[in-house]
């Protein structure tokens, strides 16, 4: 139980630091939307959890080409749809899908999958173009 609490304390703490970095990118852009979720292969273990906020906190900050960019964890589920089970969501938005393309081979994506992709066991893709 002490272990549980102590685990919660560490995961909000480290979320109240993310929330703080992000309001600056809370704008939404709807043109083209990439979203992504994580499930690690050890969601406990905190060092893997430090290392792949690293790498995300890094990935955002140097994207050319992301506009949106949100990491976020999920809340525990209250309906039985919600899906909780994975680890960390990221939802970019690009100003288009030619540039959602280009960011696929960006310097920083490419670096984020190259430190990070060990830590994963399963990764989730859904986009989405805004509705016209």
């Amino acid at each position: 139980m002490m272990k549980n609490m102590l685990f919660s304390t560490i995961i909000l703490l480290m979320l109240g630091s993310c929330a703080e970095e992000q309001k600056e990118t809370a704008n939404f852009d709807p043109s083209f939307v990439h979203v992504v979720y994580f499930w690690l292969k050890d969601p406990n273990n905190i060092e893997d959890r430090k290392a792949l906020e690293a790498s995300l906190k890094k990935f955002m900050l140097n994207s050319k080409y992301a506009q949106t960019k949100f990491v976020g964890v999920p809340p525990k589920a209250s309906r039985d749809v919600v899906d909780d089970s994975f680890a960390y969501n990221l939802v970019l938005t690009f100003g288009s899908a030619e540039e959602q393309e280009l960011y696929q081979n960006e310097e920083a994506h490419l670096l984020f999958i190259e430190e990070s992709q060990d830590l994963w066991e399963r990764v989730v893709v859904y986009d989405a173009l805004v509705l016209e």
